[in-house]
C-alpha cells in the first residue's frame, strides 16, 4: 500500500521554507504569465474552424461554455495554491491528497501538457514567422521551415519535387532563444512576457475596436444555424451547429484555454503565494474569457461565418473588409503571442519537474541542480529545451497537439477530485482562499473534462494509454524506491 503514501502538509511547508528560488513575482506578474500562457495560436485560428464548421455566429456562446468548465477547474486550483503555494502544481496538489503513485501518474502526463505544448507552439510558431517574413517578400525554403512529411505534401501541393530530407530551422531557433531567457532567471522571463503579453493584448483590442466599426448585425442572423447531422470520413456521425454544434465548437476552443493552470507552477516564486497565484489563476481566466467572447462577435459580425477562412479566420476577416495593413499587425502579435506561450509552457515543465526531483522522484542530479548565479534548473531547462527543439523540428504538429490536451484534461479532472478530497479529509487546514460551493464546482469540474476526453480520438487514447503504462513502469523501476518517503519509512 505504500504506493498510496501521502506526502505531508509539513512536508510542503518545509520545502517551502528550504527553496532557493528566487521570489520575484507579483500578483499582476503571475496573471500576466496565466495570460500569456493562455492567449496565443488559439485565438487566431481555432476560431476559424468552431465558427465556420460548427457554432456559427454562436462561437461567443461556445466560448462561455468553454470558460466556465475552465473556472470550475481554475476553482479548484485556486484553493489547492493557497493551501500548497509550491512549484509542482497538480502533481503536487495529488501528492498531498490522494497519494504517491496518483502524484506520479499526473506528473508524468503534465509533461504532455506542458512540454508536447510548447512543441506544438514551436511548430505553430514557425508557420506565424513564415508568414511574416513572407508579408515582406522573403521566403524560407519549404525543407529548412518543415518536418518531412509536412514538407513533402507542401512540395507536392506546389507542384515541386519533395525533398529527402527536411527540419524546421525557425522552430529549434526559437526553442533554442526561449531556453536562454529561462536559463537566465524568472525575473528575465517574467519581463520578456510582460512586454509580449502587452503586445498581445493591445493587438487583440485592436481587433475589436477597430473591427467593431465593420460589424453588420445580418451576419449574427441566424445566431444559431439550423442543426445539420453528418457523418465523417471515419463514419463517425456528428453535428454541425444547433446547440449540439455549440457543444462541440466548445469543446474545441476549450483548448484556447489551456495555460492557466501554468500559473500554479510558479508559486515557488511568488513573492506572497498564498493570496496572489489564487487571485491570478482566476484573474487571467476571467480576462482572456471577456477577450475571447468579444474577438468571436466581432469576426462573424465582420463576415459571414461560412465565409471566414479556417486557417487565418482573423487576418482574413479584415483582408474581406480592404483592411490589408491589419494583417501584417495581426501575423506580428500572433507570432509574439507564440512566443509567450511557450515561454510559459517550458518554464512550467521545469518547475515540475523541479518539484518532482525535491521529492525522489526523478534523479535531483539532473532536475533539482540550481544554477548557482542564476538560482534556476538550468539542466533540466536544457534538457527540455533539447527535446522540444528536436521534436518540433521533425514531428508534424497534428502529431503532438492532441495528447498536449489529454495531458491537460486529466489533470484538471484530478485536481477538481483531490480539492473535494483534501476538503473532506483537512477540514482545519488554513485555506486563504476557498472553492466557493466545492463539491458541486469540483464534481462539475470533473464530468466536464471527462465530457471532453470523450471527443478525443481512438488513436490518441491509445497513444495516452502507451505513454501511461511507460510512466507506470519507470515509477515502479526508479521512483518508488528513490522516494523521500520510501527514504523515511512511510508506507
Amino acid at each position: 500500500m505504500s504506493v498510496w503514501r501521502i506526502k505531508p502538509v509539513s512536508a510542503f511547508e518545509a520545502d517551502m521554507k528550504k527553496s532557493d528560488l528566487k521570489r520575484v513575482l507579483t500578483k499582476w506578474g503571475l496573471t500576466s504569465l496565466g495570460i500569456g500562457a493562455i492567449i496565443g495560436g488559439g485565438i487566431f485560428t481555432l476560431t476559424g474552424i468552431a465558427a465556420h464548421d460548427y457554432a456559427g455566429p454562436a462561437l461567443a456562446l461556445s466560448f462561455v461554455i468553454a470558460g466556465i468548465g475552465c473556472l470550475f477547474a481554475s476553482l479548484c486550483y485556486a484553493e489547492f495554491a493557497s493551501v500548497l503555494p509550491v512549484e509542482g502544481s497538480a502533481y503536487a496538489y495529488a501528492y498531498g491528497t490522494v497519494g504517491e503513485l496518483f502524484a506520479w501518474f499526473i506528473g508524468w502526463n503534465l509533461i504532455l501538457e506542458y512540454m508536447m505544448g510548447a512543441t506544438t507552439v514551436a511548430v505553430a510558431w514557425s508557420g506565424y514567422f513564415c508568414k511574416l517574413l513572407h508579408l515582406f517578400h522573403l521566403d524560407i525554403p519549404i525543407w529548412l521551415s518543415n518536418d518531412l512529411a509536412t514538407a513533402t505534401e507542401k512540395s507536392l501541393a506546389a507542384g515541386i519535387t519533395a525533398p529527402s530530407f527536411a527540419f524546421n530551422l525557425p522552430a529549434l531557433l526559437i526553442t533554442w532563444v526561449v531556453t536562454a531567457i529561462l536559463i537566465k532567471g524568472i525575473q528575465e522571463a517574467a519581463k520578456t512576457n510582460n512586454v509580449i503579453v502587452i503586445i498581445k493584448i493591445a493587438v487583440v483590442l485592436f481587433v475589436i475596436i477597430v473591427g467593431a466599426f465593420y460589424i453588420n448585425t445580418e451576419n449574427w442572423t441566424p445566431f444559431i444555424p439550423s442543426e445539420i447531422n453528418t457523418i465523417g470520413e471515419d463514419g463517425v456521425a456528428g453535428v454541425k451547429f444547433g446547440f449540439g454544434g455549440v457543444l462541440t465548437a466548445a469543446t474545441i476552443v476549450f483548448f484556447a484555454y489551456i495555460g492557466f493552470d501554468a500559473v500554479s507552477t510558479q508559486a515557488g516564486e511568488a513573492i506572497n503565494p498564498k493570496k496572489d497565484v489564487p487571485f491570478a489563476i482566476i484573474a487571467s481566466l476571467v480576462i482572456c474569457t471577456v477577450l475571447y467572447i468579444l474577438v468571436s462577435l466581432v469576426l462573424t459580425g465582420m463576415v459571414k461565418y461560412d465565409q471566414l477562412d479556417k486557417a487565418a479566420p482573423v487576418a482574413s476577416a479584415f483582408s474581406a473588409i480592404g483592411l490589408n495593413w491589419a494583417v501584417f499587425i495581426i501575423t506580428l502579435a500572433a507570432t509574439a503571442g507564440l512566443t509567450s506561450v511557450m515561454l510559459v509552457m517550458m518554464l512550467g515543465q521545469t518547475r515540475i519537474f523541479l518539484g518532482m526531483a525535491k521529492d525522489g522522484l526523478l534523479p535531483r542530479g539532473l532536475f533539482g541542480t540550481l544554477h548557482e548565479k542564476f538560482k534556476t534548473p538550468y539542466k533540466s531547462t536544457i534538457l527540455v529545451g533539447l527535446i522540444v527543439s528536436i521534436v518540433a523540428a521533425l514531428t508534424p504538429i497534428n502529431k503532438v497537439s492532441e495528447m498536449c490536451s489529454m495531458g491537460t484534461l486529466l489533470a484538471f479532472a484530478m485536481v477538481c477530485v483531490a480539492v473535494m478530497i483534501l476538503r473532506y479529509k483537512k477540514p482545519e487546514l488554513e485555506r486563504p482562499y476557498r472553492t466557493p460551493a466545492v463539491y458541486l464546482v469540483g464534481c462539475l469540474g470533473v464530468a466536464f473534462n471527462i465530457f471532453l476526453m470523450c471527443f478525443v480520438r481512438k488513436e490518441t487514447w491509445v497513444a495516452f494509454l502507451i505513454w501511461g503504462a511507460i510512466g507506470i513502469a519507470v515509477y515502479f523501476i526508479y521512483s518508488k524506491r528513490n522516494s523521500n518517503l520510501e527514504k523515511q519509512g512511510i508506507e
